[in-house]
């Protein structure tokens, strides 16, 4: 891709000689934003002052003896700028640079290197829109229907059953007709592997009606489909990131990488007739931060509350009173963030998606109860008050906005079509039993019967040289421990399996894991992605840190093959010679 530089940060010959060895912060007089600037001697390196995990402020870390770390202000994430590598978690992201250039007169300059916004390319100016012509419709949770002209596009549809194993449920009751209208919808987005936008129930569904439907992912290093056997899909498109798909004259997509999250996570613009409509859905950094501005559409998630951390989590600080502290604090966090992120874009209409959704399920009350959430009114009222131009909406399952109409009138009574009053908007029943239910039946699957799947499971997992020990706890639904469940320990330094643990100095986690989940997600060789954001699990850390290297490799770096189990059982059963 074509890229270019730009010059983020200049000091003259007098500012830049009176910088002493450490960590410096400095401003941007044009754009107020700021950079830190680390010098040793004669060297200097720089990067922005944005933390690579949710994009947080560095300050100084008091702590730094050494005067070479900075600390994180949103998760306590600490940066060493002498060599641009987290200490805290460790093993984790390496900070991008940026270039420092020495000028003739003494002073220097930061140099970012930016690629051409690709949607620049090949422009197209906006036609006029028909009343009619191009309708948004939302059906739940991420899934929103675009009719644009003559063709029908449809967003990451879970419409029916639980997402990350039976941890999350749709908030909204779907329109009736909604499996009708993915069934004959012209082609399918789905934005990244996450079972609350790839779901396995929806899609198994248009699998037995309509296999050969037109479905689109982005190029991700960690494929969106990886666990395609599930479903009998024939016509999945894997596209690069930045580049125009042409469906037809007037329509048009492109799908784009997050910055945080580029093995997995995605975004896309989809353009008619000139028209931008920009959907970021959960990215946390969408193409890196750099997204169109002044687009007619844009919508993203608004929510929180998506992470195991700190609700599966005891011991310690882990208080019931710290996690609604902490949870009230990146509610907050997130809702101005989002409102900035939608006042610096400039978009005509804003509509906040992708957060519908609840723990539902009875053993869940306490999860559902303390995890409470962003609401899209308070997010679109912050909105109205910095950037009281952009029309915001806020959709009910079933409601319609006619592009056409909102961009001649904004005000227009006629734009949106909202649900009849008698339209069930909140579920007020899910069929627990029957998704439960296939769950808990791996639990009787002949590979438990044999202790040695431990061993077997962990070497195909390939996780080790890690000074991590592991304490694996089979649970009921309440987390205690099952007399005739497993309860094993890993050593992930050398992929042992020791009865107690090791004499050495060594980092401890302790995960009670209900029954059922874990045993389907070892048997299917599932993401623990099932087991961590889908509440199933409860944590304690010894001591209290994030190992970010040990959850990266169990949430999105398993094998793409599940464990030969058929092979396993060969193994310990063998054939009998006759």
């Amino acid at each position: 891709m074509i890229s270019f530089n730009s010059v983020v940060l200049s000091l003259d010959a007098e500012a830049a000689s009176s910088l002493k060895d450490g960590v410096h912060f400095k401003k941007s007089a044009e754009d107020g934003k700021c950079y830190i600037i680390y010098k040793n001697g004669k060297s200097l390196r720089a990067c922005k002052n944005q933390c690579k995990h949710q994009g947080g402020l560095f300050i100084k870390d008091i702590e730094d003896l050494d005067g070479r770390t900075v600390k994180c202000t949103k998760h306590n994430w600490k940066l060493n700028v002498s060599t641009m590598k987290y200490v805290n978690p460790p093993d984790s992201f390496l900070q991008d640079e940026l270039e420092v250039e020495i000028l003739d007169n003494g002073g220097f300059q930061l140099v970012e290197l930016n690629p051409v916004d690709p949607w620049l390319t090949d422009p197209r100016e906006p036609l006029e829109l028909q009343e009619g012509e191009v309708k948004v419709t939302y059906l739940t949770h991420a899934c929103m229907e675009l009719q644009l002209g003559e063709l029908r596009f449809m967003f990451d549809p879970w419409l029916k059953g639980p997402a990350f194993a039976r941890g999350w449920w749709l908030l909204h009751e779907p329109p009736a007709d909604s499996l009708d209208r993915l069934c004959a919808a012209d082609l399918i987005y789905i934005s990244h592997m996450h079972s609350d936008h790839l779901s396995y129930p929806t899609l198994k569904v248009l699998s037995e009606r309509r296999p050969d439907v037109p479905i689109y992912v982005g190029d991700t290093s960690r494929p969106v489909f990886w666990l395609q056997s599930q479903v009998k899909l024939t016509n999945i498109n894997v596209v690069p990131f930045g580049v125009w798909q042409n469906i037809d004259e007037h329509l048009r997509f492109m799908i784009l990488m997050d910055g945080v999250h580029p093995e997995m996570d995605t975004c896309i613009i989809v353009e008619y007739k000139g028209h931008k409509i920009l959907n970021t859905v959960d990215c946390t950094r969408p193409n890196g931060g750099r997204l169109p501005e002044k687009v007619d559409l844009m919508m993203s998630d608004f929510a929180g509350g998506a992470s195991g951390f700190p609700m599966t989590f005891y011991g310690g600080k882990y208080t019931d009173s710290w996690k609604e502290q902490f949870i009230r604090n990146e509610r907050k966090k997130l809702l101005n963030y989002k409102a900035l992120l939608v006042k610096s874009l400039q978009p005509r209409i804003y509509c906040p998606f992708a957060g519908y959704f609840v723990e539902a399920h009875p053993s869940d009350r306490y999860i559902k109860e303390t995890n409470v959430k962003n609401s899209p009114e308070n997010l679109n009222a912050l909105i109205t008050k910095h950037a009281p131009d952009i029309k915001t909406w806020t959709p009910k399952p079933g409601a319609v906005l006619d592009l056409g109409l909102a961009l001649r009138d904004p005000m227009s009574s006629e734009a949106i079509i909202n649900p009849p009053a008698s339209a069930q908007i909140s579920k007020d029943s899910w069929d627990f039993d029957l998704y439960v239910d296939e769950l808990n039946s791996a639990i009787s699957s002949e590979i438990f019967k044999h202790q040695s799947w431990i061993q077997f499971y962990y070497t195909w997992a390939g996780f080790k040289h890690y000074n991590l020990v592991v304490r694996m706890i089979e649970s009921d639904d309440n987390f205690e421990p099952l007399t005739d469940g497993y309860d094993y320990l890993v050593d992930f330094l050398d992929l042992s399996f020791p009865p107690t643990r090791p004499d050495r100095e060594h980092s401890y986690v302790e995960i009670k894991n209900r029954i059922g989940v874990m045993r389907h997600v070892v048997l299917h060789g599932c993401l623990w992605d099932d087991l961590y954001i889908g509440f199933q699990n409860r944590i304690s850390r010894d001591p209290d840190v994030y190992h970010h290297k040990f959850w990266n490799h169990f949430q999105t770096e398993l094998p793409l093959r599940g464990p030969d189990w058929d092979q396993f059982l060969q193994q310990v059963n063998p054939t009998p010679q006759r």
